[in-house]
């Protein structure tokens, strides 16, 4: 994939992070997106699509760790998220 290829994907990935109908999903995923998204190679690009396709409240409920994963979703990039989300990415929950 060329690096016009890549810079399509990661704003259309951009876009998805952001416009997802559950504000906290999209409050973190889009600061996520934003952080982190130029940094990912094409295999976490993919890892990164798949999580993005699970239940706003799934990704959010893993992300900040009410719940764990899937083994199908552990990794490196779920790693990167619940650090991000650890460290301030997320919205805190009162």
């Amino acid at each position: 994939m060329d690096e016009t290829d890549l810079a399509i994907r990661r704003r259309r990935l951009r876009h998805r992070c952001r416009y997802r109908g559950f504000l906290e999903a999209d409050l973190l995923l889009g600061r996520f997106a934003d952080a982190w998204l130029d940094r990912l190679d094409g295999g976490l690009l993919d890892r990164f699509e798949a999580l993005l396709a699970e239940p706003d409240v799934d990704i959010w409920d893993w992300a900040t760790g009410r719940r764990p994963a899937p083994a199908r979703h552990e990794g490196e990039l779920l790693a990167l998220l619940r650090d991000f989300a650890r460290g301030g990415g997320a919205v805190r929950e009162a």
